[in-house]
């Protein structure tokens, strides 16, 4: 290396060009080959810059968002869950809803897939650099009682509830709240309310919501009036995907279909 590579390499580093770093020589050599102008030269080097940092800034995201796995619109089987709005579905992966800081609310029965699509509308945000958090309702739960308790409310709703552009939060109704749990997942509703997007997931019907949130009606009716407002309600129907071999197989439990029709009334 002759001291100009050592002068330029210095200067990547300084500027923090970690790509052009890397990469300058190469892409040096192959203009000087094929006879291109200085243009292309900075051109080619502005765009590997660019590209890795729209890569870093992904991987960062993807890092915070937290998804339990990677799941894609294109992988949801809609010919198994034939109770899922197709055409809505596709209509928000395209995701104007977080522009408009609008929600979306997945209702249906266990295993037909409400937490598939969460997460792969999750990583559609990712895909477009939008900030998303992806979090359990109980771990929510869990984790804001906690802050409270250590006087580190107010930093944590900062941090995890209100950052994000793109709120997740799975499985509401699974596990009853108590009356300060309630409390608390109310002000993260409220707080969000026309600021950012949620996406919940809840296999419960809103009209038993009271039940999973300390049987607190008049709270309840302030949420889902705040958590509705602006939202597209995705209702689904059907049979568990994850106890399709088992039925097959002659072993599934039976469902009662009375309830899963009524699911989402």
């Amino acid at each position: 290396m002759n001291l100009q590579q050592e002068r330029i390499q210095l200067a990547c580093e300084t500027l923090k060009l970690e790509s052009l770093h890397s990469e300058w020589s190469a892409i040096a050599d192959h203009c000087a080959g094929n006879d291109h102008t200085y243009a292309d030269f900075l051109e080619r080097l502005l765009q590997v810059e660019v590209e890795a940092r729209s890569q870093r800034s992904r991987e960062t995201l993807l890092k915070f968002a937290g998804f339990p796995g990677r799941k894609l619109i294109e992988d949801y089987d809609f010919k198994f869950a034939t109770g899922a709005p197709r055409k809505l579905i596709t209509e928000l992966s395209g995701l104007a809803f977080v522009d408009r800081a609008e929600n979306v609310v997945l209702i249906g029965p266990s295993g037909v897939g409400k937490s598939h699509l969460a997460v792969a509308l999750g990583h559609n945000a990712i895909a477009k650099g939008i900030k998303t958090r992806f979090i359990s309702a109980a771990d929510l739960m869990l984790q804001l009682a906690t802050a409270k308790k250590q006087d580190r409310l107010e930093a944590y709703l900062k941090r995890s509830v209100l950052a994000p552009k793109l709120l997740i939060i799975d499985e509401i109704g699974y596990l009853p709240f108590g009356r300060d749990e309630a409390n608390l997942f109310f002000n993260v509703i409220a707080q969000r309310y026309e600021r950012g997007s949620i996406i919940v997931t809840s296999n419960l019907p809103f009209s038993q919501w009271a039940g999973a949130f300390a049987d607190d009606r008049t709270l309840v009716a302030a949420l889902l009036d705040r958590l509705l407002h602006h939202a597209h309600i995705v209702q689904i129907a059907g049979e568990s995907y994850r106890l399709r071999g088992k039925k097959t197989a002659g072993i599934a439990p039976k469902i009662d279909q009375d309830e899963v029709n009524n699911t989402a009334n």
